[in-house]
């Protein structure tokens, strides 16, 4: 690969490594060279820049819970060396809450959780981020809802006029990649699905997944079959009714010894103000950043991987509140 380390034999193998590197091995120190000085990293809790602000949360991580496994379960990617490549990397993380530090008292208690990360990477070097760790899942293995979680969260950051505010687009800025992804029939049947689904279109669920197709979700929550699946996608769309969807990245990709894949980053902007996932209507201002990922075979879709941070969205519907 042109401009890379020839040590890394292609682009997942790349994102693999470093990673590996990174938190496995913890040479941390290996991010001043595979992180760019000026980086954004978008998340559903915040927007952190710099390299520095990434090497401290990446320690921050590491203290609490040193024993984590990061199991790399794709790598969908487009681009190329020479014009910069993104990769949507999933991963099944493994851990034990060993120390104190951001969810709170060390606990002992072992847990396993999925991250997802779009990152774009040209001459060894990541450069722009967006990533979507299942916080939800995290906490309620650690002993709390996601919704006192949230406003644990706002007490310990200085209560509702001093906490870190989640990321919303008004808080967002430039970074150097500019893609949309890539022309592939795979990605855009996703988008369709997706779109299909947010437009309340349910019955595109029996259509295109495969009748024993798995959704794998935020909080660790797993579906199957059409009627789970459906059950999931209405109750998180029910709770934002006239709220906007946009995808703002597509991959659909065909590679050797693996099912046609999709990934899809999207977010979901409006109030909340129906029933559902998330309670009573509050008609708190909401942004959901989400990434989804899609295997598919000779059936219909089989495994469907969608995180957002239900963590962020409850934090939002508290500061709304005033609550603390």
């Amino acid at each position: 690969m042109k401009g890379f380390d020839p040590k890394f034999s292609n682009f997942p193998d790349y994102i693999l490594g470093i990673t590996h590197e990174i938190w496995e091995e913890k040479k941390v120190e290996t991010l001043n060279s595979y992180y760019s000085d000026n980086i954004p990293v978008r998340s559903p809790s915040s927007i952190i820049i710099g390299n520095k602000a990434v090497i401290n949360a990446t320690l921050a991580t590491l203290s609490e819970f040193p024993d984590r496994e990061l199991l790399g379960e794709d790598v969908i990617w487009s681009g190329s060396p020479e014009e910069g490549m993104l990769s949507s990397h999933r991963i099944f993380s493994t851990a034990t809450h060993l120390e104190t530090g951001s969810f709170g008292k060390a606990t002992g208690k072992k847990i396993n959780y999925r991250v997802i990360a779009d990152c774009h990477a040209i001459n060894n070097q990541i450069d722009d981020e967006w990533l979507v760790r299942d916080v939800g899942g995290i906490v309620q293995q650690l002993g709390y809802s996601s919704a006192d979680f949230a406003l644990r969260q706002i007490r310990d950051e200085g209560g509702v006029n001093s906490c870190v505010r989640p990321f919303t687009a008004s808080l967002d800025v430039k970074g150097p990649y500019t893609g949309k992804g890539n022309d592939n029939e795979w990605g855009d049947l996703f988008a369709e699905i997706l779109t299909s689904i947010m437009s309340g279109k349910s019955d595109i669920i029996h259509q295109h997944y495969d009748r024993a197709g798995k959704g794998y979700y935020p909080e660790g929550k797993m579906a199957v079959s059409f009627s789970d699946i459906e059950a999931f996608w209405m109750s998180f769309r029910n709770a934002f009714p006239s709220a906007a969807f946009t995808i703002h990245h597509k991959i659909g990709r065909e590679d050797p010894f693996l099912p046609p894949r999709a990934a899809i980053r999207w977010s979901l902007v409006g109030k909340h103000e129906g029933q559902g996932r998330y309670g009573h209507q509050s008609n708190a201002d909401i942004y959901v950043m989400g990434i989804s990922h899609a295997e598919f075979g000779p059936w219909g879709l089989r495994n469907e991987y969608t995180l957002f941070d239900d963590v962020a969205i409850w934090k939002q519907i508290h500061l709304h509140k005033g609550r603390e």
